[in-house]
Parts: C-alpha cells; structure tokens; sequence
C-alpha cells in the first residue's frame, strides 16, 4: 500500500499526478461530488448544508435525542429514522432499565412516527444496509461506524445533537471536505479477509492523519473481486481512519445485493469520471495485503500475523509498553509471562466474531467451515450474527449446527463485545476479536479496580484458524483450504412482521412511555459575557479517545439519565474529575477573586471547569462525551487540535468553548483563565481577550475558536442546542 500526497486526476481508468489546476472542474467528477451537491440546499457558496435521506440511532444514544427534539417543540419525524436496540439489548444490567428506554422508543416511534427495530433482530449498521441505504443516497447516525459507502450510499456517524438537527429542520453544515481516492487492484490471497484489508488501511492512515475529515473514495479493477459482504466488511473499518465518511463504485454484486434484499429500485451504478480530480490518493494492491493483526490498544497498531511471529517478545513487549502508558494506573498490563510458550508460539484465551464488521453472513460461513471437525477446547469462541434474516439463512444451511459441533456459543445480534458489554475477559487474559475497536477496556475490563483484559484485531477466517489450532495464534493464510462462499438469501417478512414502521403516520396522541431511569436535561445557563475557567484536568497523551471522556461499556444502562451518567466522566483517565469539577462551582477560590479585583477584571464571572488535552475527541460518536463535563458545570476544553469533526460539535452543541492552544504544557491542572468579552469576540470574530492565572501570576494568553458557522454562534450564546431550539420557538 503507497500514500501520495500530490494531487491526482483520473485518466483513462487509472489515477494520474497532476500540476495543473483542475480542481473547481475535477471534483464534481467524483462519486463525492454527485451526492453531497444533490443534497446540499445550495444556499451558501462556502458552506455545505446538507439534508440527509434517514437517520438512524441505537438504544445508548436515542433518548437523548428524542428528549431533545421533544424540547425543541417537534410533532413528528421530518425523515425516516430508525431505532434500533442492539447495544442495551441483553438488559443484563440495571434492573428493569434498559427495557424501559425501548419501551420509550417504540413509543416515541408511534408518537412521532418513527421505525422501530425490536431488540435482537439486528445491529444498527446492518439494518441500514439490508433495509435503508441506498445507491446516492445520506444517511446520518448517532453511531461512528455509519458507513455504507460499499453500497453506494453515504453515511457519516456524529453526536445527537447533529440528528436532532435534522428532525427539527435545520441541515449539517459542513465545509467542502477533501477526496481522497483508494484506487483498488489487485487479487486477494488467500485466507486474506475484509478486516484484513481494513486493518492495513487504518495502520496506513491513522497517526499521519493522511484521510482526517476526508471522504475516502473507492475505486479501480480490485473491487470487482471483493463480494459485497467484503466490501461492506472494509467499508464500515473507515471510521478507524478518521475519515468523514466512504463512497465505492458500484456494480452487478451491488446490484444483486439489493435485488436479494428486495430493493432493486435502490441500486443504481456509480462510476468515476475521466478527469475526476482527487486531493490524494492510497494505492491499495489486494495481493500484497497479509493476514492481519491490531495489536492493543488502537486498530492502527497493525501488523501481519506472520511478522509478529518471527518476533513476539519484541512486537508484544512494544505493545505492552505502549498499552500501559496509555493506562498510567498502577495495574499494568502483562502481554509476555503467560502468552508466549518456549517455542516462541503466542496462546489465544479468548476468541469473538462480533457486530457490524465482523457478524456478517460471508465471516461467519468461512469461519464456520475452517472450524468444521475441530474444538474450541483451548480457546472458547463466541459468534453473534449480525442481523436475524442473517442468522436464518446460517440456520437454514448448516451453519449454525457446524459451529455449535465445535464448541463455539452462538449468540444474538448485539454490539457489547464492541464496547465492553459482553463476553468480558478474566483477569490478564488476550481476546481476539472481529469487531471495530481495541481501545482500552472496551473489552469490559476495569483496571481502577484491579482487573484488566487485552483484546487484538482480527479477521473472522484468521480467528477461526487460531481456534481450530488449539488457541495458538494462526494466520488463514496459513491453512491450506480455499473456501467460496455464494449470497446467502434473505427473509424480508422477518423485518416486515416485527419492525414498527410509522414513517409518515405518527400518532399524535400517544404518549411517551417514561421509566424511572429516564430523566430530563437539567437546565443549563446562557454563556455570559465574561467567564472563569478552572482546568481541573490536564491530559498529556498523544490522543485522548472518548471512552476515556466517559467509559462506553459499564455506563451504558445509564445513558437516558444525563444525571447519574456524568458521575462516571473521566473516571478511567481521572478517578476525582467528578469531585474537582463540582468544587468549581459550588466552592470557588477566594484568592483568585482577589486576583481578578485587583486587575479590575468582573468579580463575579461566570466560574466552570475545564479540562485540557493535546488531541481529544477519537473514536465514538456519542454525544455524552461532551454532554457530561456540561451537567457537571463543564464550560470549555482546550486543546492543541479536536481528533474528531463529531466531538468538536458535540461540544458545540452543548454549550462548551472548544478552545485551541498552541502551548498545551501552559495549561496545568489547577490553573484557571480569565476570559472577558467571550460573547463579543464570537458574535463579531473578534481576538479573544484571556488571561492565564496560576501561582499568583497573570499572563495574557492567546486562544482560538476555529471556525464557527453563524449557527454554532448562536448555540453557543444561548448555552447549548437545547436552549437555542427554544429560544428560536419563542420568536
């Protein structure tokens, strides 16, 4: 795989380094071009403003934003939007809970007109692939991994805020992002699946943030190889890049794809233009692609399996000392004392096949067919298809029973082993996973109370091979079986008898059933003209995810209590963040108000907390991540630069000022900013006028907003997206 920086057009087919300017003419040539203008209301030369096709939420994130949008004054969903409930869907914790939020949304979904997706009958991504994308068209989730650019259709994964947006009317407003073309050819190996290509994809792009807010553009000869299920396997990965969002040509298996899931009327074929015009572009060559693993704790840490083998004292050592300076708490991770034999071979514990990328019908069939005859006695393996017409057609052809033969536990369409929720690890033990994320715990562990867990990327065949060989880690490629899977069928009465589709006739009357775990929004004030800062928290890693803003697995039960959720912020990365930020405001420091009188600054400024980190913002979309330092009086984060477009909106979107510093070491915990006139320096892009005070000293300091779109102004002034939408009711 080569990286090309220079810009390149498309001549004849194939990708070709450019110098002249041809871009104003070039990019309406490309895949990107045609949907984002057909969607754009065109009423801004500098902005896009996009109206997506649907939306769609999972049972951690739809509340909220269903609560918001009732704040916001809505009588029914604008556009399709479907709730699915695939994350909280075990109802393992909390009591009677996490049944009362689907209780809530089927309600919500009757009320104002919605699509409901009962728990168990699919996981959010592969849903909208079997039922709601479309060739050209958007689709927006308040889930990261919203992609279905293998089906032609573009889907972009942000915090809630920005659906709430859309059912009430307003679009997403974007600038124009930049292209980056990953021209395919190629053949696969053998053995070599879509988690591979994926992998190396990600280990490619992630740290030189070479795709960062891009649409990744998909084309050349190497795709039609790929079935559809390999391509979507690919596709959905995007998001470990950073990318924006995905986009592919499409063909005949596109186009079968759609017939078998009863939507010919949705395909159409996508190709690129001669002369489309691309800011960069990835040189991806199937047949160089290895069996791949994403060592802990990042999917970027790729290497091929072999390479690791040569040497796994030295990869693993790497990766163990990496892991534990992302964790800086007094349990340490331990890759070498019990993985390694005396013949250099690495022992698996643990092994799942999981969610959006990995449950797919292709992953599970070819697992299942190099497991045949073997036992997972050494290493246990856990399967969740990831939809119920899915898991028909595996029970229909045998599938099912092969894998149970072997030992394997088949389970239901769920996302947890995703994100720490299901099938948790003992204590020091390696898990091998066909899901989308490794950060740190996702796997459920919880190093605060002295237990912790590693988990490695991989490829379902790879897996599969690893468990067949007594847990001894082994590359498909390695096994000497090709294995040719066709299209399985699918049973759309399944869908069609269960799903609740209200689309366009809401009912009015219903009312919204409430359990004692959902509460309301606390209210939140309107920014005032001059603020004290307290940085209550300083960060100095190189990325801050935001499973360490607020953990993803343990909290999930809590997400429909804005309240009770926020105890647990930070709690993996500052155990007293909570205790600290509550200090800010109900007991401020008498010698800084001396400080401020002194200076002739106001005396009584409004006081939050903020926290400082050099990248925060990387992986879920969630919008709890910001939400939760606000309920806590959260004002601010500072930051040398935002991982993430969606964590940047989310804390726009709920009222906190997403600083940018050029100096992050000047921000200490402790120290406080003085910022005067903030509510003018937005309104009127003005320099904002702050002042830095620790240890007794006061010092001007220069901060930045960024851009702000005359919108994000606004909720801003009024404190939050909430507070902005009625504002605008009572006009």
């Amino acid at each position: 795989m080569k990286l090309f920086n220079g810009p390149v057009v498309i001549e004849n087919g194939r990708p070709v380094k450019t110098d002249t300017d041809v871009r104003e003419k070039g990019i309406k040539k490309t895949l990107t071009y045609g949907i984002l203008n057909s969607h754009d209301d065109h009423s801004d030369d500098h902005l896009l403003h996009i109206r997506f096709d649907s939306l769609t939420s999972h049972d951690i994130t739809y509340v909220s934003i269903i609560q918001t949008a009732k704040a916001s004054g809505i009588d029914s969903f604008a556009m399709p939007y479907v709730l699915t409930n695939c994350h909280n869907s075990l109802c393992a914790v909390g009591g009677t809970i996490n049944e009362d939020d689907h209780r809530f949304a089927l309600s919500a979904a009757k009320k104002y007109g919605g699509i409901f997706v009962p728990a168990h009958y699919a996981v959010i991504h592969s849903y909208n692939r079997e039922m709601m994308a479309g060739c050209g068209k958007m689709i927006l989730g308040s889930d990261s991994h919203t992609r279905y650019g293998a089906l032609g259709c573009m889907g972009i994964g942000e915090g809630g805020g920005e659906l709430t947006k859309q059912l009430v009317g307003k679009t997403y407003d974007i600038t124009y992002p930049e292209t980056v073309l990953v021209y395919v050819r190629g053949e696969v190996k053998n053995g070599v699946g879509p988690h591979d290509v994926a992998l190396s994809l990600v280990a490619a792009t992630y740290e030189n943030g070479f795709v960062k807010n891009c649409v990744m553009e998909f084309a050349g000869p190497g795709i039609k190889g790929l079935s559809q299920d390999f391509r979507n396997g690919i596709d959905v990965m995007t998001t470990e890049a950073t990318c924006l969002s995905s986009i592919w040509e499409t063909d005949e298996k596109t186009k079968e794809y759609y017939e078998i899931h009863g939507r010919l009327g949705d395909y159409r074929e996508m190709k690129v233009e001669d002369g489309a015009y691309y800011d960069r572009y990835i040189d991806l060559d199937l047949s160089e692609v290895e069996c791949m693993i994403a060592l802990p704790m990042h999917p970027s840490y790729a290497l091929s399996i072999n390479e690791l083998k040569k040497d796994p004292c030295r990869y693993l050592k790497e990766a163990q000392d990496r892991s534990n300076r992302q964790l800086k708490g007094d349990k340490k991770m331990d890759l070498l004392c019990k993985k390694i034999d005396d013949e250099g071979n690495i022992h698996i514990d643990q092994a799942i096949i999981a969610g959006c990328s990995g449950g797919i019908y292709e992953n599970i069939v070819t697992a299942a067919k190099i497991l045949k005859g073997k036992s997972v006695t050494e290493c246990r393996l856990s399967v969740y298809p990831d939809s119920l017409p899915v898991s028909l057609e595996l029970v229909k052809n045998g599938i099912v029973g092969d894998l149970l033969e072997s030992g394997a536990v088949y389970r239901e369409a769920f996302c947890g082993p995703c994100f720490g929720a299901g099938d948790t690890p003992a204590n020091n033990e390696l898990s091998i996973r066909h899901t989308t994320r490794n950060f740190p715990n996702r796997e459920g562990s919880k190093p605060n109370e002295g237990q912790i867990a590693m988990v490695a990327l991989m490829d379902a065949r790879s897996i599969a091979a690893t468990v067949a060989n007594s847990g001894i880690l082994t590359a498909a490629s390695d096994l000497d079986m090709k294995i040719e899977v066709k299209p399985s069928g699918f049973n759309k009465d399944i869908y069609a008898r269960n799903v609740y589709n209200g689309y366009g006739k809401p009912l009015k009357d219903t009312k919204l059933e409430y359990g004692p775990n959902i509460k309301d929004w606390p209210d939140i004030e309107k920014l005032q003209d001059d603020i004290l800062l307290k940085i209550v928290t300083h960060i100095d890693d190189p990325v801050t995810t935001t499973d360490e803003l607020i953990p993803s697995g343990e909290t999930s039960s809590y997400r429909s209590n804005p309240l009770r959720l926020a105890q647990f912020t930070l709690s993996r990365r500052d155990p007293d963040y909570v205790n600290k930020a509550g200090q800010v405001i109900n007991d401020p420091d008498p010698k800084i108000t001396d400080i401020l009188r002194e200076n002739g600054f106001n005396i009584r400024p409004e006081i939050g907390s903020a926290i400082y980190a050099n990248r925060p913002g990387d992986g879920s979309a969630r919008e709890q991540a910001a939400s939760c330092q606000r309920v806590l009086g959260g004002l601010a984060n500072f930051a040398k630069e935002y991982a993430t477009k969606r964590y940047r909106s989310n804390l726009i979107n709920w009222g906190i000022l997403p600083f940018i510093v050029e100096d992050g070491e000047m921000f200490n915990e402790g120290a406080y900013v003085y910022i005067k006139d903030i509510r003018d320096s937005i309104i009127n892009d003005k320099k904002i006028e702050a002042y830095l005070i620790d240890d007794k000293k006061i010092q001007p300091v220069d901060l930045s907003l960024g851009y702000l779109s005359k919108e994000e102004k606004k909720i801003l002034m009024d404190g939050c997206l909430i507070n902005y939408y009625r504002s605008n009711r009572r006009q």
